[in-house]
C-alpha cells in the first residue's frame, strides 16, 4: 500500500482543526447569545446566568428563551430580541406567567408527569390570591417563595422551599413589621415558632417531618385553619389524640363555644413541649383556666396529676435503682429493658388524659405499675447479690491475709529452728 505524501497529511489534519476550532459551534451545540452576553455584564444583569446554573429548568433543558422568549442563536442584540421576545414579566403579570407551563398538563407531562398543575388555581384560594385579585401586588407571589432563577426543587437543602427554609422563606414578609403595615396579622410568628417543639425536632433533630409553616397552613393555597379545622390540621401527625379528644366531654363544649380544639390548651405558632404541669391546679395548668376550683372537671383533673406524678416517682426510682446495681457490676440488661415497657405505658397514659377519663388513665397506670413492680424486685435482687459479692470478697480478703500471716510466721519459726 503506497503512503500518503506529507501534504496530504498536512491538509488533513488542517481539516480537523477546521471543523474543532472554526466552524461554528451552533452545529455541534445550541448557541445562546443571552448567556454568552449576560455572561460579560456586571451586577443584576450578570447575576441571572449565575444563578440559573442551579436552576431546576436548566436541569429539564430549558433556557433563557422559554421563559422569556427572543432568538438565543443571532448574536446582535436588537435580533436576538426579536417579536417573540418578552423580557422580565411586571409583577401583577407573574402568577399567570408561570402558570402558562405549570397550569398545562401537556406541557409539564414531557418534563415531569408526577407535578401538579393546579398550583394557580390553588393560589387564586388562598389568602395572597385573593388579595392579589383585588389589586394588591404586596402579597407573596411565586417568585417571593421560589425564587427567579436559581430555582430549586424543594428535596434540596438549598431550596427556599425545603423545610427547614420555608420558615425563614415566609418570614420574608410576615415578620417584617414594616412591610405587614395595614394587614392587621402579629409580625411574631417566626420568633414564637423558633421557641417551639416543632422547631427543635426540626432544626436541632433534623426531623423533616416536623411541621413547619405550609404543613398547617398550605402552600399554594396558604391560609390560616379555621377554628372548627385547627384539630383536623393537628390530626394529620396526632391522630390518636384528636380522636381521644372527640370523645371527651371537651368535644361537645368546645364545639358549641367555638374554641379551637388544640390550640386552646397548646398554642397554636409556640407549642411548647407538653409537660404533667399542663393538668392539675397548679400554676402552669390550663385546666384552671376554664374550671374553677371544687368542680368536678377540676377535681378530675387534680387526681390525674397526683396519679401520674405518683407513677413518674415511681418509674424515676427504678431507673436510679437500676442504675445502681449497673454500677457495682451486676448484670441488669432485663430490667432495663423492661423499663422500656414501663415507659410506653407512661406515654400512653399521659396520651389518654385527652380523653377526660380518670378511669382509663389509672387502667393504663396500673398496666405500668405491673411491670414497675417486676423492675424494683429484680433491682433488689440485683443489689442483694452486688451485696452478697462484696461481703464474700471481704471475707476471702481476710482469709488471704491470715493465710500469709501464718505463712510468714511459719517461715520465720522454721528460720530460727534452722539457725546453728
Amino acid at each position: 500500500m503506497e503512503k500518503r505524501p506529507k501534504t496530504q497529511k498536512k491538509n488533513f489534519l488542517c481539516l480537523i482543526f477546521l471543523c474543532a476550532f472554526i466552524i461554528p459551534s451552533s452545529l455541534f451545540g445550541q448557541k445562546n447569545s443571552c448567556v454568552e452576553c449576560h455572561s460579560q455584564l456586571d451586577h443584576e444583569l450578570l447575576a441571572p446566568v449565575k444563578a440559573f446554573e442551579q436552576d431546576i429548568h436548566k436541569q429539564y433543558g430549558l433556557s433563557c428563551q422559554d421563559c422569556h422568549g427572543g432568538n438565543p442563536a443571532r448574536d446582535e442584540p436588537e435580533s436576538a430580541k426579536d417579536k417573540s421576545f418578552k423580557g422580565a414579566p411586571e409583577r401583577i403579570h407573574i402568577p399567570e406567567f408561570c402558570g402558562s407551563c405549570h397550569s398545562n398538563s401537556n406541557y409539564i407531562k414531557a418534563y415531569n408527569p408526577s407535578l401538579r398543575v393546579d398550583q394557580l388555581e390553588l393560589y387564586g384560594t388562598s389568602e395572597h390570591g385573593q388579595l392579589f385579585k383585588k389589586g394588591d401586588i404586596k402579597v407573596a407571589i411565586c417568585t417571593d417563595c421560589h425564587g427567579k432563577h436559581g430555582i430549586q426543587s424543594a428535596k434540596y437543602p438549598k431550596s427556599l422551599t425545603f423545610p427547614w427554609n420555608i420558615s425563614q422563606t415566609c418570614a420574608t414578609c410576615h415578620a417584617s413589621q414594616d412591610y405587614m403595615k395595614g394587614y392587621r396579622i402579629s409580625t411574631n410568628q417566626l420568633d414564637d415558632y423558633k421557641q417551639s417543639v416543632h422547631a427543635h425536632a426540626l432544626f436541632e433533630k433534623k426531623d423533616l417531618s416536623a411541621p413547619t409553616c405550609n404543613d398547617c397552613h398550605g402552600n399554594h393555597g396558604a391560609t390560616p385553619p379555621e377554628i372548627m379545622s385547627i384539630a383536623y390540621v393537628c390530626r394529620q401527625c396526632h391522630p390518636s389524640t384528636g380522636e381521644l379528644f372527640s370523645k371527651s366531654p371537651h368535644k361537645k363544649a368546645f364545639d358549641e363555644m367555638g374554641i379551637s380544639e388544640c390550640e386552646a390548651c397548646h398554642g397554636n405558632h409556640k407549642i411548647l413541649h407538653p409537660t404533667d404541669n399542663l393538668l392539675g391546679t397548679g400554676k402552669e395548668s390550663v385546666c384552671i383556666q376554664c374550671h374553677e376550683p371544687g368542680s368536678a372537671a377540676y377535681e378530675i383533673s387534680a387526681r390525674i396529676k397526683k396519679r401520674l406524678d405518683d407513677f413518674t416517682a415511681k418509674f424515676q426510682k427504678c431507673e436510679l435503682l437500676i442504675a445502681r446495681a449497673e454500677k457495682q457490676g451486676v448484670e441488669a440488661s432485663e430490667p432495663k429493658f423492661r423499663l422500656q415497657d414501663v415507659n410506653t405505658e407512661l406515654i400512653s397514659a399521659r396520651n389518654l388524659t385527652h380523653s377526660l377519663s380518670l378511669q382509663e388513665v389509672e387502667e393504663k397506670i396500673g398496666e405500668g405499675e405491673k411491670i414497675l413492680a417486676e423492675v424494683e424486685k429484680a433491682g433488689e435482687d440485683a443489689l442483694r447479690e452486688a451485696k452478697f459479692r462484696k461481703s464474700g470478697l471481704v471475707i476471702a480478703t481476710l482469709f488471704l491475709l491470715l493465710f500469709a500471716i501464718a505463712l510468714f510466721l511459719k517461715i520465720k519459726e522454721m528460720g530460727r529452728k534452722a539457725a546453728p
